[in-house]
């Protein structure tokens, strides 16, 4: 355990605080420009502007669909190769935020971050399985470092890049708390006001400044439960964390196995995220689903749960797809993939429950959002951050009591199985 820097005096409180207002704004700003190039591209690639990969999918011909994957990941592996080829000379620093914060002065590389931003913005709109908001949450990073680089001691710089990231998962998720808590339990590691005050105000600046934008001020989903859970709905609730407690380390152990196989392989960059993405385009042949991160389709299902046979065909492809994209290093997030992961295995056990239980879709709609956020618990090892997630992404925080006794149990039993969550899993294999 470790402090980013002493408790400070009130001048220099409301100082930082100031000046997390300010990277608030920049977070916003920067995941908006993103998301506008995203769209953008999205169109300009798929001639789409519904805003939805699943539906672009959809639209198009079986061979494009394909294709389109594969050459988006060929593309952004040629871009990061050739940028590694160029600059193979110069010293390098991380490209990721998760990384700036292990080193002792929290540094970027700012030009390789800003071209693995692209590489991602590449895969993202090209459909590829995996989370378009790690990109955003990077560049709300360096928006951040960028800005206490030139306006705030070198050793508040830590500080600043924490805050930018919680701001920029914030502006993404509309979820300011859990963004906050995000770098209190997974980069800090302790609760301190003296850190978590200015994180805190960051965030809910960047939420206020996205909201502005996009004249938008709803849940990221839109969920109705027709009743409070009762003492059943309970043991379902804690039933669901102990095998997403189980489920969780699994996932971890096939995206490290996939990510060991591909590089058995041998393949150049270009190559091994184009056969990356070609798997994601074969499984979409399938299922057009397997495109994107996810979202829309979680978004559908929590309005009509499907059937067992649909949501096990969808979950099984959009595993395979998630595997591939991430096995293949291909830039992105895998935050929103687990969401949908989370919800798919929630609602099945939904169903086999169901064939015993009377409950129906609201039982299943239940135990799909504490599969989401027990999934999450237990691949970040977070809980209270997951369990703040789910209650600010869809607004229903009657769920917090039984959603956060769920977490723990998932997030206690998946660090006995495994000690790593999934994002010191990734650093690792950076390094």
């Amino acid at each position: 355990m470790h402090r980013i820097h002493a408790s400070p005096d009130l001048q220099t409180l409301f100082r930082r605080l100031f000046i997390a207002t300010l990277i608030g704004v920049l977070a916003a700003l920067a995941v908006a420009l993103f998301r506008h190039a995203m769209y953008s591209l999205e169109w300009l690639l798929l001639g789409d502007d519904s805003r939805s990969l699943g539906n672009a999918a959809a639209c198009l011909p079986w061979g494009r669909r394909a294709l389109t994957p594969a050459l988006g990941g060929l593309a952004a592996g040629a871009l990061l190769w050739g940028w590694q080829r160029y600059t193979r000379q110069r010293p390098h620093a991380p490209t990721d935020y998760m990384e700036a914060l292990e080193t002792e002065e929290g540094r970027f590389d700012y030009p390789a971050s800003l071209v693995k931003s692209a590489a991602s913005l590449l895969v993202v709109a090209s459909g590829s399985a995996i989370g378009r908001e790690g990109a955003m949450i990077l560049l709300a990073s360096l928006a951040a470092a960028l800005f206490a680089r030139r306006f705030a001691p070198a050793s508040e710089c830590k500080q600043w890049i924490a805050c930018g990231a919680a701001a920029g998962m914030a502006s993404a998720y509309h979820a300011p708390l859990a963004g906050s808590l995000f770098i209190a339990e997974i980069l800090f590691g302790f609760l301190m006001l003296a850190s978590l005050g200015p994180v805190v105000v960051a965030a809910v600046v960047s939420l206020l400044v996205t909201q502005l934008l996009s004249g938008d001020t709803a849940p990221l989903y839109s969920v109705h439960l027709s009743a409070a859970p009762d003492a059943r709905d309970y043991a379902l609730m804690l039933l669901t964390g102990l095998l997403a407690g189980l489920c969780g380390p699994a996932l971890i152990w096939l995206m490290a196995g996939c990510h060991a196989l591909f590089l058995r392989l041998r393949l150049s960059p270009p190559l091994q995220l184009a056969l990356g993405g070609a798997i994601v385009g074969g499984l979409s042949i399938i299922t057009p689903t397997v495109w994107g991160n996810g979202y829309s389709v979680v978004q559908h299902s929590l309005l009509a749960p499907p059937l067992f046979s649909l949501i096990a065909g969808v979950f099984i492809c959009k595993l395979l797809a998630v595997l591939a994209r991430s096995g293949s290093g291909a830039p992105g997030g895998v935050f929103t993939p687990t969401l949908f992961l989370g919800m798919a295995t929630g609602m099945l056990f939904a169903r086999i429950w169901g064939i015993w239980l009377p409950g129906g879709d609201a039982m299943v709609l239940l135990m799909g959002l504490t599969g989401m956020a027990t999934l999450l618990a237990a691949t970040t090892h977070a809980p209270i951050m997951s369990t703040l997630m789910i209650c600010e992404m869809t607004g229903q925080y009657a769920l917090l009591p039984g959603l956060l006794i769920a977490c723990v149990v998932a997030s206690a039993l998946s660090q006995t199985l495994r000690s790593d969550s999934i994002y010191r899993q990734h650093i690792a294999e950076r390094r």
